[in-house]
């Protein structure tokens, strides 16, 4: 993958984390989701899964999943599944992340709701 396939801005989302003693929720922003962004959006490529791969994972029809490369720096290693991405108009949980080489890049496996 070069440089060039980079092509696309990723911005990250961080729920507030509320504690009341009893147990840890997070809350996300529904009236202003931009509220929750994490960061500059980075550069990054998506490539969304077949429909074999979804059928296997047990994907709806109302969802697709993709994987999303992006540079591995101080900022993106800090991102977790607890996170979400927006890319392209469309909100995603984020399933996974791996490391690809040796701290160059990172997959994100995550899903969006599509309906």
């Amino acid at each position: 993958m070069g440089a060039g396939d980079l092509d696309r801005r990723i911005q990250f989302r961080r729920a507030t984390v509320q504690d009341d003693r009893f147990q840890t929720v997070l809350r996300w922003n529904e009236d202003n989701p931009d509220a929750d962004n994490l960061g500059t959006p980075v550069w990054g490529s998506r490539k969304d899964a077949s429909d074999a791969e979804r059928a296997k994972s047990g994907g709806i029809e109302a969802s697709m999943m993709s994987r999303f490369v992006v540079r591995s720096s101080s900022f993106t290693r800090g991102i977790t599944p607890k996170d979400r991405l927006v890319c392209g108009g469309l909100v995603y949980d984020i399933a996974g992340i791996k490391e690809i080489g040796r701290l160059d890049r990172l997959e994100i496996t995550a899903t969006a709701r599509t309906d």
